[in-house]
């Protein structure tokens, strides 16, 4: 028998919007089917019913074709339902061509099954209808995953949802459309979950959900979730106001979000969420907690608008060992930072409150802390106290530190005195701090944290005075160079990685000044530091300059310059040099003959032959009118220059009396760690007297 497209009449299981109402369009097809059950004849031969449209609040279907089929006197009979099109519009879910066969039985007791697969144009699953007198069953299953669903007249707006071993990534649809971004890659998930859908209330969603190895990823990389294993309670009331309430705790695997990452190994930590929100309008999270036993402890609320974006943010975060804390939350703004291996101890509380965006108070305390990198480049022990930072309301705090050290230079014990309460952080007072035998100074700094898509801008004044030269020259390495080190940078910025100074540094050094100025530092604390100055010298005194390096011995006056110097991880890359002696009234201008072996052995320089030449191994030293030597670095090659040219050549020392001893350069291109390998073997002694 064969109906047109019909409209069936009422039935208990007619009232789709107040069974299905939210629920996965899949239970909206049984009831599609049992409608047409309702209807059919069991002792007709065949029984086919055209439904042009199926609408439930959830799902709709097009194209409805149900097909039974039961010989007279048979025992069972064959059921087959196709659609052409099923939409869930609110899930997310399309299917096509959708198509379930199933012998079709009564039970003893009077009720109906049929078991069968059910295929797609996307693929094929297992599905199983029970209809009781008093209870309907259904399950459907496939790749290793089961969904059932049961409900019981007694209590006709509750439906029991079970999910074991469900792939994760069925829900992907259905996560789009909350989080169009968000791709759900890998896990499995359980759950007992308790649907009441009541007419005039709120739908329900409650029970324990557990989720196994899950992995998520963006678009964008920003946010990423791997082998996460979760167990929670959930309950969700979705209707006018959404609510929903996440309480459970996660059983290791990693996090990632934004620059946080969070490794939590085999860790179990506890997490609550409370979340509303009203429809067209942002969520409103009124509570958070985190609590990663000894190691981290949140508590907060927060309020996100209508695109996810973070708008209000009140937390309060607690440490009691900041050693675990490293690796567990904060390698990712350290990696950035390039301080991936910062050592950690002490503890620590803060508090962060934001509005509209924007940081409006923050307080960071610390007890016994210590903090120091590997590599030297710094290290404070001793800090205790607090910052308090604040848009609104004057504060005043106070952070101290027992000792500390920068690129190796060891500075003493210091009181830091904040105030706030326009936005910025701010010294109260200039704050000195003793270093090398002197003192450094701050006369004024001043921190603007980021904010309207700017990045952190920070301006200090610093003073050096007296500085003990020898002392930096032990602590940086360097040869035993002697004098006192001053200056003032009256202004100094740090933002968008690179800090300028302004004013310049002046040093006393070997009987001379030593000017540097055009000073900057890209990514100070970062990868790859790169300094940048611009360095004059003057009068400098060559005896004491040449002891110092083990140079031979010169004695005389030096001026010279290095300009555009730039320094990446303190070895250079490039600068225009031009050294040269400075003739003074009563000063000797002498050059060893080692002085000579050395300089030639440097620049691939040779004496100028004459008659003269045979005797300059008789003399321990000569006079010289000048010297001067040049190099431009620049792609790892020197261009070398001296203070005059001599055919091919160019002059590195201009002989003066007798003998008269000139020396002249030759290659004018010198690979730069060539050139500094010859500096090293001339500082240690390693280079031979040679006399042509």
């Amino acid at each position: 028998m064969v109906c047109p497209p019909l409209s069936l009449p009422p039935h208990p299981l007619s009232n789709v919007r107040g069974v299905a109402r939210r629920l996965p369009w899949v239970f909206a097809l049984l009831l599609g089917i049992f409608m047409a059950l309702s209807a059919a004849d069991a002792q007709a031969r065949t029984m086919t019913a055209r439904i042009e449209r199926v609408d439930t609040a959830i799902a709709s279907l097009q194209g409805v074709q149900v097909q039974l089929s039961w010989p007279p006197g048979a025992v069972e009979g064959e059921l087959r339902l196709r659609a052409r099109r099923a939409d869930a519009p609110e899930l997310g879910y399309r299917f096509t061509d959708l198509d379930w066969r199933c012998p079709l039985q009564r039970d003893d007791a009077g009720g109906w099954r049929c078991a069968g697969p059910v295929r797609s144009a996307g693929g094929s699953m297992q599905l199983a209808v029970e209809i009781g007198a008093a209870t309907t069953d259904a399950r459907l299953s496939g790749g290793g995953g089961r969904v059932g669903l049961h409900r019981d007249a007694a209590t006709p707006d509750v439906t029991r949802i079970d999910l074991t071993r469900i792939p994760l990534v069925w829900l992907q649809a259905l996560l789009s459309q909350a989080w169009s971004s968000a791709r759900l890659v890998g896990g499995t998930g359980d759950a007992r979950l308790t649907v009441t859908a009541a007419d005039a209330e709120p739908l329900r969603i409650a029970g324990p959900v557990a989720l196994h190895a899950a992995a998520l990823d963006t678009a964008d990389g920003s946010i990423a979730a791997e082998s996460v294993d979760a167990d929670f309670a959930v309950d969700a009331r979705l209707g006018g106001q959404d609510s929903v309430v996440l309480d459970g705790r996660v059983n290791g695997g990693e996090l990632l979000f934004g620059s946080t990452y969070v490794a939590l190994e085999e860790r179990s930590t506890t997490l609550r969420v409370v979340a509303r929100q009203r429809a067209a309008e942002g969520w409103q999270l009124p509570e958070l907690h985190w609590s990663d036993p000894g190691i981290l402890l949140v508590d907060g609320s927060a309020a996100l608008d209508p695109d996810v974006n973070l708008t209000t943010l009140d937390l309060r975060l607690q440490s009691p060992d900041l050693k675990p804390l490293r690796d567990a939350y904060l390698s990712g703004w350290l990696g950035m930072a390039g301080m991936g291996d910062l050592q950690l101890e002490g503890s620590m509380e803060a508090t962060v409150q934001m509005r509209e965006g924007v940081l409006a108070d923050a307080m960071f305390r610390v007890h016994g802390m210590s903090m120091a990198e590997p590599d030297g480049r710094f290290a404070f022990s001793g800090l205790d106290g607090n910052v308090e930072f604040s848009a609104t309301r004057p504060v005043n705090s106070e952070l101290r530190w027992r000792e500390g050290a920068v690129h190796g230079l060891a500075f003493g014990a210091a009181r830091l005195p904040f105030a706030s309460g326009d936005g910025s952080l701010r010294l109260r007072e200039a704050v000195e701090v003793p270093i090398l035998g002197g003192r450094a100074r701050f006369d004024h700094l001043r921190i603007q944290p980021p904010r309207a898509g700017e990045g952190i801008d920070l301006r200090f004044g610093l003073a050096l005075e007296r500085i003990d030269v020898a002392k930096l020259s032990a602590a940086l390495d360097w040869p035993a160079f002697t004098g006192e080190l001053s200056g003032t940078i009256p202004e100094a910025r740090y933002a968008d990685e690179t800090l300028v100074f302004d004013g310049g540094l002046a040093m006393q050094l070997f009987g001379g000044r030593v000017g540097v100025s055009a000073l900057s530092m890209e990514r100070p604390f970062g990868v790859l530091p790169t300094l940048s100055a611009d360095i004059v010298f003057d009068d400098i005194d060559l005896l004491a300059l040449t002891g110092a390096f083990d140079f031979g011995s010169i004695s005389g006056k030096l001026d010279g310059r290095i300009g555009d110097l730039r320094l990446v991880s303190w070895e250079p890359v490039a600068f225009d040099a031009q050294l040269v002696t400075d003739r003074h009234r009563g000063v000797r201008q002498r050059i060893s003959q080692r002085a000579v072996q050395d300089l030639t052995s440097v620049g691939n320089a040779s004496f100028v032959n004459s008659l003269q030449s045979q005797l300059i191994g008789f003399f321990d030293d000569f006079g010289y009118s000048k010297i001067g030597i040049g190099c431009r670095l620049l792609d790892e090659v020197c261009t070398m220059d001296g203070i005059g040219s001599a055919g091919n050549g160019f002059v590195i020392v201009r002989g003066s009396g007798l003998p008269r001893l000139t020396v002249v350069g030759f290659n004018r291109r010198v690979d730069w760690p060539i050139l500094v390998e010859r500096l090293a073997a001339v500082g240690k002694g390693d280079v031979k007297p040679l006399v042509d």
